[in-house]
């Protein structure tokens, strides 16, 4: 089951897991230092970037997998 939605903030899907900010930076996104990060969502950003939010999201949500 799914943990994250393309719909939360980037300093939610942060504040979620602790290897989150490393997986952000395999795309290339410095969410950690963005002003952004409080008020774009990760589809918002991911688009803004030139990537695909469904991508991103399943490689985020693997970290929750058993």
């Amino acid at each position: 089951m799914a943990k994250l939605n393309k719909d939360m903030t980037f300093i939610d899907i942060l504040r979620s897991h602790p290897e989150a900010p490393k997986v952000l930076a395999s795309f290339n996104l410095g969410c950690v230092g963005c002003m952004g990060a409080q008020h774009e969502t990760l589809e918002q950003g991911a688009m803004a970037h030139g990537l695909d939010p469904e991508v991103l999201l399943k490689a985020l949500n693997a970290l929750f997998e058993d």
